[in-house]
């Protein structure tokens, strides 16, 4: 089983085989995740998200990373341009880029809290769904070793982290009572 990792920190840093950029479906690298990536990157990949086009929500694409000291960024669509993300779209992009990171053969991914912040979906259901889905990936057959999910702020690292243990002692309390 591979591991999940929470760290507070700037995601466009991250040397990882992939960073997730919370997209929206028209792939235009706005603000938030998405402009700091196109800041950081350069051109080059809002050029590919170009030659891509649209996507449908809670899908996923896979760009070079330009000048990130990551490989490649996957670009996930969590919300339509303009719009909102909720609960669905961000469990569906989310499952998205992790099937995409293991048909790639990726090793290591590094997600912002998708779906959150310009997306408008709360920090709390962000946390528990993304790692819902990170947890529910590693129970299947997968290149991934790591899942790392990189907070921008204290706040977000602190949500993540409490959605993390509690995760964790459900699933602690159900194996104690199966004895």
């Amino acid at each position: 089983m591979g591991r999940i990792v929470l760290v507070e920190g700037d995601l466009t840093s991250q040397e990882v085989d992939a960073i997730v950029n919370a997209a929206n479906s028209a792939l235009v690298l706005g603000a938030g995740v998405a402009g700091a990536i196109r800041e950081r990157g350069g051109p080059s990949i809002q050029e590919e998200c170009d030659a891509i086009g649209a996507i449908p929500l809670g899908t996923a694409v896979r760009t070079e990373a330009g000048n990130l000291p990551a490989s490649f960024v996957i670009h996930a669509a969590g919300m339509p341009p303009g719009g909102s993300a909720n609960e669905r779209s961000v469990r569906d992009a989310v499952r998205a880029s992790l099937e995409l990171a293991a048909r790639e053969g990726l090793h290591s991914v590094a997600f912002p809290a998708v779906g959150a912040g310009i997306g408008g979906l709360s920090m709390q259901r962000c946390a528990e769904i993304s790692l819902e889905e990170a947890r529910r990936h590693f129970e299947t057959d997968t290149s991934l070793e790591e899942i790392r999910f990189v907070l921008f702020g204290e706040p977000a690292y602190r949500v993540f982290e409490m959605a993390n243990d509690a995760a964790r002692i459900s699933a602690q309390m159900e194996r104690l009572k199966k004895r």
